[in-house]
């Protein structure tokens, strides 16, 4: 029944998708808070921390420059493609997502708000340019001919677990035009959302039909504030989890189920009805 009404919902159209690092766990790459956490295995970079030391943006490129190379080889899996399917019906209106590996791009999607940013893209502190992550991908091996180092605890922002040793002999590259900091164009923790960011998603949620949350725990803020955002206007608010979110009182449907079965199923459902593919 509880996928019946949750296609209900979606064939009324108007649907707005908040995806979380669930929904990227079938393409290998690990959430923090899921079944396939690994936050044990490390903290993750803080924006005060980044800008306050070299050492520390020195541990963040070498873990980063062996886990990009994960998070780059991922494929989108049978939930980014059905999300990219809805949209393409016209069910789906807009798609927020709290990830930073642009899974939803590649299975097709378009218009993506990426809330916390993306990988794929470099700024420098200094003068603002924004570089692509492959360009500065081939600086850091020029940079540093013979270094590499293997590991299998990949945290879902691209950042690996490495020995200290490995990190100490890793060299920085700094912006090729003004010779300022590179950080990833992604919001650390500690960092703050471009307010203009926030305020197109509200619009975002405020003109939906249905709010869709596919594969969040709503553990911190950003996220949950717009599922709070939809419960306050009467929006109807549906989420799909394996496992509780911090979004469960403000639901009117909640569905624990793999997320690429799930919509994939959905997908059927909503063909079995007769709405048109």
């Amino acid at each position: 029944m509880t996928q019946e009404l949750l296609a209900d919902l979606v064939a009324e159209g108007g649907a707005v998708v908040l995806s979380g690092a669930g929904l990227s766990t079938e393409s290998g790459i690990p959430d923090y808070r899921g079944e396939t956490g690994r936050r044990r295995r490390g903290e993750p970079m803080t924006y005060q921390a980044f800008v306050g030391s070299e050492a520390a943006r020195r541990r963040y490129w070498a873990r980063s420059h062996v886990g990009w190379r994960h998070v780059t080889g991922a494929a989108p899996n049978d939930g980014h493609r059905a999300v990219a399917e809805l949209q393409r019906r016209g069910l789906v209106s807009g798609i927020i997502t709290q990830n930073v590996d642009g899974l939803h791009q590649a299975a097709g999607a378009r218009d993506v708000v990426e809330l916390h940013g993306g990988l794929d893209r470099v700024v420098c502190l200094g003068c603002g340019r924004r570089t692509s992550r492959e360009a500065l991908d081939r600086r850091l091996r020029a940079a540093n001919p013979g270094w590499d180092a293997a590991t299998d605890a990949i945290n879902p922002d691209g950042d690996a677990v490495l020995p200290d040793e490995r990190v100490e002999a890793f060299a920085i590259v700094g912006c090729e035009d003004c010779g300022g900091v590179l950080k990833p164009d992604v919001v650390f923790f500690g960092e703050n959302v471009p307010p203009a960011r926030v305020r197109h998603c509200y619009a975002l949620t405020g003109a939906a039909n249905l709010l869709l949350v596919l594969g969040s725990s709503l553990t911190v803020m950003s996220g949950l504030r717009f599922v709070r955002r939809a419960a306050e206007a009467g929006i109807p608010v549906a989420i799909v989890n394996r496992g509780a979110t911090r979004g469960d009182g403000h639901a009117l449907l909640r569905l624990d189920a793999p997320l690429g079965a799930a919509l994939t199923d959905l997908l059927s459902t909503l063909d079995a009805a007769g709405q048109p593919a």
